[in-house]
């Protein structure tokens, strides 16, 4: 019997790493809408265009959740279900999920449907879905394998640089004054998720250099025996990759792997900006 993992597009993943006879992976979508155009955030998705229109517009912009019905299709093509949402403290996905998993269950009490709150977004969920595999992998039971994973999720962290904060400040994530000050004085603003999933401004700081500087020192600060980091970026490789390159220079044998966000991510990290998991 196939597992089923099944995320928002928070996650910046389309499909799994590697193939697997017995799990399959699928996202819902959230909606970015930027004055008139809504963009559908799946793969068809052309991340340069929505950018492009981002920076080109000067009308109101905001996000839209998957709806319960969104997971509820998910939820109903397979008997046993992990899902991985955002945030709960960022998102109402996560409560969207969780209608639809009360309804499949009073409608299938059969069904497995389990929701994990990543307290988080983007690469991170990548982490939390790639171990998910790992878990099912070794022929764990259903059980075993969703313990596992809440267990893992709390153990790995998120950072990341932004060097604009428009969208974070117009939907409430940050603090307008914080974002403000930053944005004048073309600071990066360096940031983390929290333990309960809330966005933290740490640091603001000024270059690349300091940028690298400032997400290594995090690593050090927060991470213990680091094995793999993935790093998002929003139009950016050659920080990512230079990012890449300093991780690996100072832990040896880890793994880092670099990837574009999708465009949940991108909407709110803006050109340039990177979001680092470990």
């Amino acid at each position: 019997m196939k597992w089923n993992i099944v995320a928002d597009s928070s996650c910046d993943l389309f499909e799994l790493e590697k193939q697997y006879e017995n799990i399959c992976f699928s996202s819902v979508p959230f909606v970015i809408s930027i004055g008139t155009s809504d963009f559908l955030d799946n793969e068809k998705l052309d991340i340069d265009q929505m950018v492009a229109v981002m920076e080109n517009s000067t009308s109101s912009s905001y996000t839209s959740c998957p709806t319960p019905y969104d997971w509820y299709k998910q939820f109903e093509n397979s008997e046993k279900t992990i899902a991985v949402t955002i945030s709960s403290k960022l998102s109402g996905s996560y409560n969207s999920a969780k209608a639809a998993m009360d309804m499949i269950l009073d409608k299938y009490p059969e069904k497995k449907i389990a929701l994990i709150d990543s307290k988080s977004t983007g690469p991170e969920l990548v982490l939390i879905i790639r171990k998910i595999c790992e878990f099912i992998e070794t022929g764990n039971d259903y059980e075993h394998v969703v313990r596992k994973a809440v267990e893992f999720a709390d153990h790995t962290h998120i950072v990341f640089a932004l060097s604009s904060f428009n969208h974070l400040i117009n939907n409430g994530r940050i603090s307008r004054i914080v974002g403000f000050i930053a944005g004048k004085l073309h600071l990066w603003g360096i940031g983390i998720g929290d333990e309960e999933g809330s966005i933290c401004i740490r640091n603001k700081v000024r270059g690349r250099r300091m940028v690298i500087d400032a997400i290594i020192a995090d690593m050090k600060e927060r991470g213990s025996e680091l094995s793999e980091v993935v790093i998002s970026h929003c139009q950016n490789v050659e920080l990512a990759e230079t990012l890449k390159t300093s991780i690996q220079n100072l832990w040896h044998n880890i793994s880092v792997k670099v990837i574009q966000s999708r465009g949940l991510c991108s909407y709110y990290a803006e050109r340039g900006g990177l979001i680092v998991a470990y």
